[in-house]
């Protein structure tokens, strides 16, 4: 066969020379086309083939020749003409500057998260006389195949790299770095906690780039970080209690001069593991809050006890460390789920002595984390079980933290167990200060939300009402026409005892505002406190005739007049008015009866309109004029039979209630409820007793 190889003929063409986006590397593309060359001259094309090329540039650093590097690039890479080194440097320039300029900005382009990895100190114990090479990535990795100090002495070498962004790529792409490297770490942490900590800090380079946590997670690294944080927690316990063995012997025995070197010894000895255990401890809980983006992770390091190994960390003094685990604790608390554990391991006592803190920004994640905890009502009671509200309040004049302090007290008085707890600490008279304080302007959403709830309880009602404070309360809100207010004001109306004698002096102020031209949600919360004051003194009568009320209330009673809420509280009105004799007789007189029975067709499957329409029939009927026209003139005796078996107990109760009133005054309404009544009570016998009769058969 004739040989034709010496016929071929290859042109290479490069088409561009690029930067790596990631790496320290020239990007070549180039073209090649191959052609076969006949005998008679002419060429054939015969091949096209475009490519990429990728050139590493390891050696690059701030102190390298760049031109001799660059005319050793060309060289080496045939490629690339003699006539592209210009290029070539201009590029190598490029990347030096990169590396140094952009390095640092790298390390911070991290995910968002509660604290931000700060760059560590390189750690005491071990000196290096060389300085790493990327070159000698394989040299490296040898070394973790070698006894424990050539271990330690091939990992330290490999963090110099990781700690330099740009060459965490190059290491990623090494599989066999990365899984020596977790090898080390599972089978030798134990052995050395040097050595453990240099290869959690190569891991925690590494995650702090989001792009690098799958590989950190397919490595292991989660599973031997959490096993390698408890084992540290579990050896600081028992150093600690062996110190404090030391201790109490040296107590019991001062003159010993043998018990004194002991204790002295064994000071020393828990010192210097200390510094070691803290370090250690530190980069492996950054390591697995970097790794606790992915909500996976985060599952599944909750459920290897997570919360649990952090609280017990709470109790340090270091404030770094704190600052990590309170942003650990803060994002693990998010989640449903989780309160419930960190209540299990007492989260709240261990936070009480972090409010407050000389550390602002320790302080503030700490309210951050109070706040999510505030969501479950267990934790809410450990918070005033520590006593921790008087706390609370003592910072409130701090501006950075005062709103999250307001959604942690307003979260707080939502409970009705609770809400006594402000008295005690004497909270409520400031939060009534802080309120008058804001004169003109609108009054901060949660101080009004606190006072709202708070005014549920008695004992702080009584204190709203103390000297003048109910005066300008009321002064206050009338002038502003503040509905929130106003539901405050409705809340202390409940109260019977001393506070509710004090509205009668606003009875007139409040029933002025009931019309038409007021906005709906305003006069609905003046109705609501005008229908709290069951007052002796007070005149209903007088009331409806003097603001004319009783059109306003006819005209709201029309189905689609108003939202629900709105009509059901002139319905709870006229319930209040319908006990006095006299504003019962110009109900009557009004048309407001058959717009109730009207409205009760409409709202029958509405139980709390259903009983309040009852309510008001039932208080009709106790007066002589307005009975005789409910029993003679509506259909409400046969609406209260009806409903006398509603599933709802109240409403039945209420309906017979009423019914036994008309039957004692009229009797043939008597004998219609006895019968129903009877009926109803004995309906089983009766389903026996009385049989339908069979139809008759023809032949």
């Amino acid at each position: 066969m004739q040989d034709y190889t010496h016929y071929i003929k290859r042109y290479v063409s490069v088409g561009s020379l690029e930067v790596h986006p990631m790496e320290k590397a020239i990007v070549v593309e180039y073209e090649i086309r191959a052609s076969i060359r006949e005998e008679s001259g002419g060429d054939i094309l015969g091949e096209h083939r475009e490519g990429q090329k990728i050139l590493c540039v390891p050696d690059l650093s701030p102190s390298t020749d760049v031109e001799a590097l660059a005319r050793k690039v060309v060289k080496g890479c045939e490629l690339i003409s003699s006539s592209y080194l210009p290029k070539v440097v201009q590029l190598l320039y490029y990347l030096q500057n990169r590396k140094s300029s952009s390095g640092k900005a790298k390390v911070e382009k991290k995910v968002e998260t509660g604290v931000k990895p700060q760059e560590l100190s390189f750690f005491e114990g071990i000196e290096l006389n060389e300085e790493a090479a990327i070159t000698k990535l394989d040299e490296y990795v040898d070394l973790l195949y070698e006894d424990l100090q050539k271990k330690i002495r091939g990992s330290a070498l490999i963090l110099q790299l990781a700690r330099k962004p740009d060459n965490l790529p190059e290491l990623l792409h090494n599989e066999a770095a990365l899984g020596a490297l977790a090898r080390v770490l599972g089978e030798d942490w134990k052995q050395s906690v040097e050595l453990a900590t240099i290869i959690i800090y190569i891991f925690f380079c590494f995650s702090r780039f989001s792009h690098f946590h799958e590989v950190l997670r397919d490595n292991g690294i989660v599973t031997l970080c959490m096993s390698l944080v408890e084992h540290e927690l579990k050896r600081h316990d028992m150093w600690c209690k062996e110190l404090h063995q030391e201790n109490k012997a040296g107590e019991s025995e001062p003159e010993n001069g043998s018990l004194r070197r002991d204790k002295g010894k064994a000071l020393r000895k828990y010192q210097e593991f200390r510094a070691e255990h803290e370090q250690l401890l530190k980069l492996s809980l950054y390591l697995l809050f970097n790794l606790a983006e992915d909500t996976g992770t985060e599952l599944k390091m909750r459920e290897k006890g997570i919360v649990g190994l952090l609280v017990k960390v709470l109790d340090r003094d270091d404030e770094e460390m704190l600052v990590l685990v309170v942003s650990f604790l803060e994002k693990l608390s998010i989640f449903l789920g989780k309160n419930n554990d960190m209540a299990k391991v007492d989260i709240v006592e261990r936070l009480d002595r972090l409010v407050p803190c000389a550390n602002e920004g320790l302080l503030n994640l700490t309210l951050h984390l109070l706040l999510n905890l505030c969501c479950d009502s267990v934790l809410r009671a450990k918070m005033v079980q520590v006593r921790l509200l008087p706390k609370l309040f003592g910072l409130l004049g701090d501006e950075k933290n005062h709103q999250i302090l307001m959604l942690i007290l307003c979260h707080i008085s939502m409970d009705d167990c609770f809400k006594g707890s402000f008295v005690d600490a004497g909270c409520t008279p400031h939060l009534l200060q802080m309120l008058f304080e804001c004169g003109e302007e609108k009054v901060e959403a949660d101080l009004i939300s606190i006072c709202i709830n708070l005014a549920v309880n008695e004992r702080n009602a009584q204190l709203m009402c103390e000297g003048d404070r109910l005066k300008m309360l009321m002064k206050r809100a009338l002038n502003t026409k503040d509905c929130q207010l106003m539901k405050m004001l409705r809340n202390i109306s409940k109260h019977d005892g001393p506070t509710k004698p004090l509205f009668i002096n606003y009875v007139g102020d409040l029933a002025a505002q009931i019309h038409a031209d007021e906005e709906d949600e305003w006069v609905c919360d003046c109705l609501g406190t005008l229908s709290n004051l069951t007052l002796p003194d007070l005149d209903w009568e007088l009331m409806l005739k003097e603001y004319n009320l009783l059109p306003y209330f006819e005209d709201r009673l029309q189905p689609g007049s108003a939202q629900d809420d709105f009509v059901l509280e002139v319905v709870i009105m006229i319930g209040k008015v319908s006990m006095n004799g006299a504003c019962a007789a110009m109900l009557v007189q009004s048309g407001i009866i058959p717009a109730l029975c009207e409205l009760l067709a409409v709202q029958q499957k509405d139980d709390k309109f259903v009983f309040q329409i009852v309510n008001v029939f039932s208080q009709m009927v106790f007066h002589q004029d307005t009975r005789d026209f409910i029993i003679k003139d509506t259909l409400v005796p046969t609406y209260l039979i009806d409903m006398m078996l509603d599933k709802n107990v109240e409403i039945g109760t209420l309906c017979e209630n009423t019914l036994n009133v008309i039957a004692d005054y009229d009797v043939e309404w008597r004998r219609k409820f006895l019968t129903e009544k009877f009926c109803f009570q004995n309906r089983e016998w009766l389903s026996v007793v009385v049989e339908p009769r069979s139809p008759t058969t023809t032949f």
